[in-house]
């Protein structure tokens, strides 16, 4: 995790921590260096955005670094993540930005870079672009004239997108009544057109985003909302997104939920029953439920664990020739289909399954028994941070915890990529004890690191 870019792009305060000025710095950079990669004299950079208030701010500062140094700069307006990952693809685009602070408050945002081939940009190259905005490494080029970069508007690209997204699943929707809680974030502008596409009849949830309540009370941090409104309307289920529809969570038709595990359980089941899944292997993460792992055991898939963050889950996939993999969290690949973790690509192919199997969803996830699991997130210091590893009285506090649950549960104390936090995640059998010992290892950790 480098000082600009942490796990999912430079993120911050907006106009405070993430400021025009640093965004504008960042697309002088980042043309300098695409243009240093081989591209030609007028790189063409597309920028997508979510819905929160200063997603227009920062979309203009980008615009006006980028263009200062010569790039072109397609505006697609506000679209998911994945549908940048896609469409720089597509248009054949030299790098895609996306304007989004994905989970978080609207007041925060955030810049993520795809290369031109979709994926996230490598590690070199933001240390370069990092090097350029904070230690004035090179001198930021001022053309004239004609080395100016030009700005296009696409209004077809949440067009394109969709149709896209709808060409990659092989069973319809039809006869499905489904709830939709678009996080009023960047599935509000595409979520309703895509299932109706596919052959559901979407009913809608948090899809009238105003700037401001992005993730506020609603989407995949709050599932509590699609819980009860499926249950009241009488759908078949429900999916929720994040702010910027990387990531997607469902609920049964009793308002159960359904997590990322239990989403990866049921897609990498049906893929491997249709040879489809490269090596018959999921790549997880170290915080995939132990019901997860137990599942893939049992059923003779090879489970592999990468660190958080679904860009460790990406390198582990393109390292082995993996196609499959995802978070508990919801971000879920499909490599086959796309190039980062895409919310709606992962709830049509998850309703297409349940649809084809003319099944309930609460019935098709009792392939999978969820081991209990706590996790009390810590705020702290900046300092504290960076402290946490040398703490010998936290560690031995895991270490303790660690010989209690023995086989029967696990403890993970991890720091958080994009927040100032401290995660204590417990998992067993024994949900009171998991939460005591949670408890008492987070204000531990809030005396230590405050």
């Amino acid at each position: 995790m480098g000082r600009l870019f942490g796990t999912d792009g430079a993120r911050g305060v907006a106009n405070s921590e993430l400021t025009v000025e640093l965004a504008t710095n960042i697309g002088r950079a980042a043309a300098m260096v695409l243009t240093e990669s081989g591209s030609d004299k007028h790189p063409t950079v597309l920028i997508g955005k979510d819905t929160r208030l200063s997603s227009d701010m920062l979309e203009g500062a980008l615009t006006a670094g980028l263009c200062s140094v010569g790039a072109d700069v397609i505006i697609i307006g506000a679209v998911p993540t994945p549908a940048v990952a896609y469409l720089v693809r597509k248009y054949n685009a030299d790098a895609g930005f996306m304007i989004s602070a994905s989970h978080n408050p609207f007041e925060f945002n955030g810049i993520k870079i795809f290369a031109s081939t979709g994926y996230k940009l490598p590690d070199a190259m933001e240390d370069e672009i990092e090097a350029i905005v904070l230690d004035n490494s090179k001198p930021y080029p001022q053309p004239t004239g004609s080395g100016l970069g030009k700005v296009i508007r696409d209004e077809n690209a949440v067009n394109d997108y969709i149709d896209y997204v709808v060409s990659t699943v092989d069973d319809r929707l039809d006869g499905m009544k489904i709830g939709i809680d678009c996080s009023n974030g960047s599935s509000s502008v595409t979520a309703e057109k895509l299932f109706t596409k596919l052959g559901a009849e979407c009913h809608m949830l948090s899809d009238k985003p105003d700037g401001i309540n992005i993730n506020d009370n609603c989407g995949s941090t709050h599932m509590e909302n699609i819980q009860k409104f499926v249950v009241d309307n009488g759908l078949d289920l429900g999916v929720a997104f994040d702010g910027d529809a990387d990531r997607c969570l469902a609920v049964d038709e009793n308002g159960e939920m359904i997590d990322g595990d239990f989403i990866m359980a049921i897609c990498a089941m049906d893929c491997a029953s249709r040879n489809k899944l490269s090596k018959n292997a999921v790549v997880g993460t170290v915080m995939s439920n132990m019901g997860f792992t137990k599942f893939c055991k049992d059923n003779g898939l090879h489970f592999v664990a990468a660190n958080v963050g679904d860009r460790y889950v990406l390198e582990e996939m393109l390292k082995n020739g993996y196609n499959f993999g995802g978070e508990q969290s919801g971000h879920v690949i499909f490599l086959d289909h796309a190039t980062t973790g895409d919310g709606q690509l992962t709830a049509a192919h998850l309703l297409g399954i349940v649809n084809r199997r003319k099944a309930k969803l609460s019935d098709i996830a009792t392939l999978m028994v969820h081991y209990p699991q706590v996790l009390v997130n810590v705020k702290v210091t900046a300092e504290g941070k960076k402290r946490y590893s040398q703490d010998e009285d936290i560690k031995a506090k895991i270490d303790s915890v660690t010989e209690q649950l023995g086989d029967d549960g696990r403890i993970l104390v991890r720091l958080s990529g994009t927040e100032p936090l401290v995660r204590v995640m417990l998992e067993g059998l024994d949900l009171e004890l998991i939460t005591n010992l949670a408890n008492e290892t987070a204000e531990l950790i809030r005396e230590k690191l405050v």
